[in-house]
C-alpha cells in the first residue's frame, strides 16, 4: 500500500511540474488510479472488519473521525500521507456493510484515546514514548500505542452500550492482522 502511494505521488509530483497537457491529462488517470485504490483498499478492510464482527456476533466501534484533517497538523512530508486516505468512506463502508449484516456500528470519542492507559486509566501526553510505543507513568503498563488505543476505544463503546459483549479479535500486537483494521476494534 506505501509502496503504491509513494509511486502515485512521484507522478504526481512530476506531472504537476511540468504543466503541460499531455501531463495534466497523465495527472487526471493517476488521481482517478488512485481514488480506485483507495476506494478498494476502504472495502477490503470494512469486508474483513465486518466479516470478524459477524463470526463473534459482536458489535463494532469506530472512532469518529469527523474533521480530523483539520484538527491535525502535520510536517510537509506527511501532509501527503494523513490527508490522502479516504477516512470518511472507510466509516460509511463499515456502517454500510455492518448494516446489512445486522451488526451495530458505536461511534466513539477519539479524545485521549492514545494517551489514556488501558490498564488503570491514568490519561497523560507522556505517556506515550514515542508515536508506536506506549507507557504508563502511573502504573508503568507497556505495550504497542495502537493496540492500547484500540483497547481504550472497545472499553468506551462497552460503556456506551453495556448490553453488547465483548470479544478479543485477536489483534494483539505484533499479530499478522493488525495493519489490515485501521482505526476501529471489534466488540
Amino acid at each position: 500500500v506505501e509502496a503504491c502511494r509513494r509511486r502515485h505521488h512521484r507522478i504526481r509530483k512530476t506531472c504537476q511540474r511540468t504543466g503541460t497537457k499531455r501531463a495534466k491529462r497523465r495527472l487526471h488517470k493517476t488521481r482517478m488510479r488512485e481514488a480506485r485504490f483507495r476506494a478498494n483498499q476502504n472495502h477490503i478492510i470494512s469486508k474483513r472488519l465486518v466479516a470478524k464482527a459477524k463470526d463473534t456476533g459482536k458489535a463494532i466501534a469506530c472512532e469518529d473521525l469527523a474533521g480530523i484533517s483539520g484538527r491535525t497538523t502535520a510536517r510537509k512530508a506527511q501532509r501527503s500521507r494523513l490527508k490522502g486516505w479516504a477516512f470518511y468512506q472507510l466509516r460509511t463502508f463499515i456502517s454500510s456493510k455492518a448494516a446489512l449484516a445486522g451488526i451495530p456500528v458505536i461511534p466513539v470519542d477519539p479524545r485521549d484515546t492514545s494517551r489514556t492507559c488501558s490498564e488503570c486509566g491514568h490519561c497523560e501526553k507522556r505517556n506515550r514514548k514515542s508515536r508506536d510505543e506506549f507507557e504508563c507513568r502511573h502504573c508503568g503498563f507497556s505495550c504497542d500505542a495502537d493496540w492500547n488505543a484500540a483497547r481504550n476505544i472497545r472499553d468506551r463503546a462497552q460503556v456506551m452500550v453495556p448490553d453488547v459483549g465483548v470479544v478479543d479479535a485477536g489483534f494483539g500486537p505484533g499479530g499478522d492482522h493488525w495493519q489490515a483494521y485501521p482505526q476501529a476494534a471489534p466488540l
